[in-house]
C-alpha cells in the first residue's frame, strides 16, 4: 500500500475551503460589487496623485523636493489600501471589509478639509465625501455583509443567536 491520498477524499484544507464557498456561493450582489467599484476608484485617485507628486517632486520645480517625493511616495504606499480591499471585495473575502471600512472612515476628515479650502478643491472635497458615504453604506449593508460570509456577534453558522 502507499502512503498517497486517495484522491477522491479532499483533503481537510478542500474541506475547509469548501464549506467556505458553500457558504458564500452564488451571484455577487450588486452593492458588493459598487463597493468594490468605489474603493478601487479611491485607490486609483491616490495613485495617481500619488504618481503626479511624485514625478512633480523630481523633475519639476517644487517648492519643497524633499516633501513633494515624499508625499508621493506616501500616496503610492496609501493607494495600497483600498486596491486591496476592493480587489478582495470582488473576491467575496470578509477581510476585505475592514480595509475598505478604514479608508472610508480616513476618506471624511480629507474631505471636510478639502472643503475648508477657498479653491478649486472644494468640488474635490464634495466629491471625495459623497464616495465616502456612499460606500460606507454599500459595505455596512446587510446584503454585503451575507455575501462575505460575515456573521454578527454572537452568531452560529446557522444564523442562531447563543442562548
Amino acid at each position: 500500500m502507499s502512503s498517497k491520498q486517495n484522491p477522491a477524499t479532499p483533503s481537510p484544507a478542500e474541506t475547509t475551503e469548501t464549506a467556505e464557498t458553500t457558504e458564500i456561493s452564488g451571484p455577487r450582489p450588486r452593492r458588493l460589487t459598487y463597493a468594490a467599484a468605489l474603493a478601487g476608484l479611491e485607490g486609483l485617485a491616490l495613485l495617481v496623485g500619488g504618481g503626479w507628486l511624485l514625478v512633480e517632486g523630481i523633475v519639476g520645480d517644487p517648492d519643497d523636493r524633499r516633501s513633494a517625493v515624499t508625499g508621493g511616495i506616501t500616496l503610492i504606499v496609501l493607494a495600497l489600501l483600498p486596491l486591496l480591499a476592493a480587489r478582495g471585495l470582488l473576491a467575496r473575502r470578509s477581510w476585505s471589509r475592514g480595509p475598505a471600512v478604514i479608508t472610508q472612515i480616513m476618506a471624511l476628515p480629507v474631505a471636510y478639509n478639502l472643503l475648508q479650502a477657498d479653491s478649486a478643491a472644494i468640488p474635490a472635497g464634495i466629491a471625495l465625501a459623497v464616495v465616502a458615504v456612499a460606500a460606507l453604506i454599500l459595505l455596512i449593508n446587510s446584503e454585503t455583509t451575507r455575501a462575505l460570509g460575515i456573521r454578527g456577534p454572537g452568531r452560529t453558522q446557522d444564523g442562531e443567536g447563543r442562548s
